[in-house]
């Protein structure tokens, strides 16, 4: 395999091996993560990575504990059921694609540098010919942020220790996920394929005035696609974080009232 080449002298170097570290650090925790099975929810908080909970334990559960049915010889944790849908979004999203081709294997790894390799496969063979799934991993995650946002509305009701009723309020994991849902929803919203399925598909927009409105407004998000894709991604990291520290009595969630 050939040596990359260029004429470049800038550090051009320097942006791909920050993308590299960045995603192998969230594809790190975020496997760990989702294979603890524990301490995923406190209070009326539930771990992005968890949501929704369909099988488990906590509160949140959907379905009730883990199923009889479930095979003994697998590891279980109520993130393995759902984790794939939004993670295969990433995967295939249009802007990560262009970030960890060039990061991960060099393809090309900057503008004006040379490809260790000397032929270009693209994207029509197995298995990167399967990234054209990603219209309908789009569908799913769409669904998801509906979830992310009925979480973080959740996030601001408490069981009030006197009554045992709950009450409305704000603690810091409250704004954890309502910041989580917006930047997970300008990512889903400013998507390639959602602007296509909203009005791209027509020759002319003109006549469907609705329709016309959505599509500026998802337009808008799509020209910071790069930007609601990278805060989204270390948000989402963060807020299993910030909710796995506080069910573990090392953090203390802060409530306003």
């Amino acid at each position: 395999m050939a040596l990359v080449t260029t004429m470049r002298r800038d550090v051009w170097w320097v942006r791909p091996l920050v993308v590299f570290v960045c995603l192998s650090s969230f594809i790190g925790y975020a496997t760990w993560s989702a294979f603890q099975g524990e301490y995923y929810a406190f209070g009326p908080y539930l771990s992005p990575f968890y949501s929704p909970e369909i099988f488990g334990d906590s509160v949140h559960s959907l379905l009730g504990p883990k199923p009889s049915w479930w095979p003994l010889i697998l590891p279980f944790s109520p993130a393995l059921l759902i984790l794939w849908a939004p993670g295969g979004m990433r995967v295939t999203c249009y802007y990560y694609r262009g970030a960890y081709y060039k990061a991960f294997w060099a393809d090309p790894p900057a503008c004006a540098v040379s490809e260790p390799r000397k032929t270009y496969w693209g994207e029509n063979a197995f298995p990167l010919i399967l990234q054209n799934a990603h219209r309908y991993f789009m569908y799913l995650a769409v669904i998801f942020v509906f979830f992310l946002a009925y979480d973080a509305w959740k996030g601001l009701w408490f069981v009030d220790s006197a009554s045992g009723e709950k009450v409305f309020g704000l603690g810091v994991g409250s704004i954890v996920l309502i910041i989580n849902a917006t930047l997970l929803g300008g990512y889903t919203f400013g998507c390639h394929s959602f602007r296509h399925m909203i009005g791209g598909i027509k020759d002319r927009l003109s006549g469907f005035p609705i329709q016309k409105k959505l599509y500026d407004c998802s337009s808008c998000l799509n020209r910071g696609h790069s930007i609601w894709a990278w805060f989204s991604l270390f948000w989402v990291a963060f807020s299993d974080i910030y909710i796995r520290m506080c069910a573990m009595g090392m953090w203390t969630d802060l409530r306003f009232f």
